[in-house]
């Protein structure tokens, strides 16, 4: 029998059922044949350029597979995305290069019994091949500007303050720090845009997705509606794939990805310390008391951001205004499109006073808000 029939049977007796036995048949069949470990690698290549032409992309399939399954089945899924690369001559652009960098640098060596190695790679497998068709994020990618290297800087230099923003114990630090990054992210934007309506240059908006991670989800959701809002983006919650998806421009969505992911940090260390101090006082109602701290956050964060980017509108020339509103129509037209249909959800769970109140206060306390220079 060749190799190939025999991935085949093993294929047909385990990827297209879902009981335990039809597993342990197909995993004894390949496991008994070390002649098609390279068929069964192949095949892997092909399941993950499957989901490419579904939509997904690489950051997509690694966190879903690490939510689902186990680290085995993420180091597997790994090894096969960095080999269809290897073959695939595709230009994918920045966005994905960077994702691909981020996974070369994980570890993805398996070492594990033949059985249980076979099992694992059909149970990856199986799931691979029912990923649904999702909405493809590529779209058009302004041309290099001079500007580049500056943007760099930039952004490192964003990057540092959220870091310390995340690491200092101190309320008003954080406060300090995260309130100078938001009015770079700010600044940052105009500057592109500005960049952008002078030089004629061919922008357009694009997208990328920003895993929602449980528990939490709808909060979290909602804090990252909040930050989209503030920078000039859109985002669409898919709650069933644990993701959303933010539509605007690339300075925008760097941006997006950035103060989100730091403030999610802020709010569950403080979370975290609310709740100490909930429990010390005799309150056991922790569920409850961190859905309602995370929606307060979420709440009154969006408040404070948006004040810092209209500040930042407000101090610059007027010739921004009208193309900051050609920007706001393109990424509302590139999100109809995206998604015809969408449906607003509610928030549920939100019944806990103190929960609330501490929850705004964090909020208060992380506040990105301009200041007044010091005299």
């Amino acid at each position: 029998m060749s190799t190939s029939s025999i991935v085949e049977r093993a294929f047909a007796a385990a990827l297209y059922a879902d009981s335990e036995s039809a597993l342990d048949t197909g995993a004894s069949l390949l496991a008994a044949d070390p002649a098609s470990d390279a068929e069964l690698a192949r095949r892997g290549e092909e399941f993950v350029a499957a989901a490419w032409r579904r939509g997904w992309q690489p950051a997509d399939v690694v966190r879903i597979v690490r939510r689902d399954l186990d680290d085995v089945h993420v180091r597997l899924v790994t090894s096969s995305i960095l080999k269809e690369r290897d073959s695939d001559r595709s230009a994918r652009g920045a966005r994905w290069a960077a994702q691909l960098d981020e996974l070369e640098a994980e570890s993805h060596d398996v070492r594990t019994d033949r059985f249980s190695r076979a099992t694992a790679v059909l149970e990856l497998y199986r799931m691979l091949l029912r990923l649904p068709a999702i909405e493809p994020l590529d779209a058009p990618r302004a041309a290099p500007t001079a500007a580049a290297p500056q943007e760099t800087r930039m952004l490192t230099r964003i990057r540092a303050l959220l870091a310390k923003a995340e690491a200092t114990g101190f309320p008003e630090e954080a406060e300090a720090l995260s309130a100078k990054a938001q009015e770079l992210m700010a600044r940052h934007s105009i500057d592109e845009a500005l960049l952008a309506a002078r030089t004629h240059a061919k922008d357009a908006p694009g997208a990328c997705r920003i895993g929602v991670e449980p528990p939490y989800e709808t909060a979290k959701a909602v804090l990252l509606d909040a930050v989209a809002g503030a920078n000039r983006c859109r985002a669409v919650w898919n709650e069933a794939l644990g993701f959303s998806t933010v539509v605007g421009f690339e300075p925008d969505l760097e941006a997006v990805e950035l103060l989100y992911t730091s403030l999610l940090v802020q709010a569950t260390a403080a979370m975290t310390k609310a709740e100490a101090a909930q429990r010390a006082g005799g309150r056991k109602r922790t569920k409850t008391f961190r859905q309602s701290f995370l929606a307060a956050y979420a709440h009154r964060i969006g408040d404070r951001l948006a004040s810092v980017a209209e500040g930042q509108v407000t101090a610059t020339e007027g010739e921004l205004l009208p193309v900051l509103a050609a920007r706001d129509v393109a990424v509302a037209d590139h999100l109809d499109r995206m998604f015809p249909e969408t449906v607003t959800t509610r928030m549920r769970g939100v019944t806990d006073e103190a929960g609330w109140h501490a929850g705004a206060a964090a909020a208060d306390r992380a506040q990105v808000r301009d200041r007044r220079p010091l005299p």
